[in-house]
């Protein structure tokens, strides 16, 4: 199955349900999907229930728009973003910023000084070292990931909110936003929608899901497939590849793992998220799903709890108010299956209120 076939029918959490056609009358409310769009490097999803189809198609448009917008703002690979411009001269002088990315960077530090680095954005370099050790075959010398892993480090940016600047204390510093800014065009989305009169909606970029307000006709819930990372490339229905449902109303989704990105060092297979205290990928955990009130927050916090030892990651989350974790790791007792989870390799572990929103079987 191709890795387009895949996102499109599963992705690493699908809005399972979210609507069964282009649009459907509920009284004076409709339901309309927006279909799917490559936004930000991925698949962009947008249903929303409105009073009328124009409402819902106007708030669709408008939030694919700015969705967009934010990519011109952060992408790291656009050389004509502001995040490049930032990266080319924040070592040399102070770079101002717009009020978006300066909402992003602070949301950002907040994390990593909340996870002792494990998260971090600074990151650059090391994805760089590693892209290029994919194309050259050859895995980096302990010379180069050293060198890398200095121009890294959260600790090593200032900013001056009040100026709306950005300044590097280390030459050949480079931030990539793509562990945070696609839950931050999320939530975006969804206040455009509000502001567009939705009475309800589901933003889906890439996994990274914020749902609000009324769901569609008949449903208490909105329904989230989780994916079962077992299954990946399995053939077949998209629900027989879902480890779990989960059932939101006011509330954001996030899942990230080794198995959705990675590179090819030879034939070792190096995941998208690196340890940045390390420089090395970390796949003890085949996949977090992090439920919380934004798309930010659950988006930024996937990184950490892949990355942190299991007790420290659960006691990291739930020190979080309204956040919640599923981790699911790689079951090596040979225990048997855990009923309505999955697949039996995989071993499941919770915080203590994420249990409120998984679907009984």
């Amino acid at each position: 199955m191709t890795q387009r076939k895949r996102m499109l029918g599963i992705g690493a959490a699908v809005a399972a349900a979210a609507a069964a056609g282009l649009w459907a009358w509920a009284g004076r409310e409709v339901t309309v999907d927006g279909g799917t769009r490559v936004v930000m490097g991925t698949f962009a999803r947008l249903v929303v229930v409105a009073p009328s189809r124009s409402t819902a198609t106007r708030g669709i448009e408008a939030a694919f728009r700015d969705l967009q917008w934010v990519e011109q703002l952060m992408s790291y690979h656009r050389p004509d973003s502001e995040l490049a411009r930032v990266n080319a001269e924040a070592y040399d002088h102070p770079v101002q910023v717009s009020e978006p990315m300066m909402v992003v960077l602070r949301k950002a530090l907040e994390v990593s000084q909340l996870s002792e680095g494990s998260f971090d954005v600074t990151v650059g370099p090391l994805m760089d070292l590693w892209k290029a050790a994919g194309q050259a075959g050859v895995q980096p010398t302990d010379a180069e990931l050293s060198q890398a892993r200095a121009r890294v480090g959260w600790d090593k940016v200032s900013l001056d909110p009040n100026q709306r600047t950005v300044r590097f204390k280390v030459q050949g510093m480079k931030i990539d936003l793509g562990g945070i800014a696609k839950g931050y065009a999320v939530d975006r989305s969804v206040e455009i929608l509000k502001e567009q009169g939705a009475l309800g909606g589901m933003v889906d970029l890439g996994g990274n899901i914020r749902c609000f307000g009324r769901p569609p006709q008949g449903k208490d819930f909105w329904r989230i497939g989780v994916q079962d990372p077992c299954h990946v490339d399995d053939e077949g229905p998209a629900e027989e590849r879902i480890s779990m449902v989960l059932r939101l109303t006011d509330q954001a989704v996030a899942t990230s793992g080794h198995y959705r990105r990675f590179v090819m060092v030879g034939d070792r297979k190096v995941s998208h998220i690196l340890d940045p205290r390390t420089g090395m990928s970390n796949e003890q955990v085949s996949s977090v799903t992090i439920i919380a009130p934004d798309a930010m927050t659950a988006d930024a916090m996937t990184k950490p709890v892949c990355l942190l030892g299991e007790e420290e990651a659960i006691s990291l989350v739930e020190g979080l108010p309204q956040v919640e974790a599923i981790v699911m790791k790689p079951d090596r007792t040979g225990g048997p299956d855990q009923p309505g989870m999955g697949s039996s390799r995989l071993r499941i572990i919770k915080t203590r209120g994420a249990e409120r929103f998984i679907e009984k079987p």
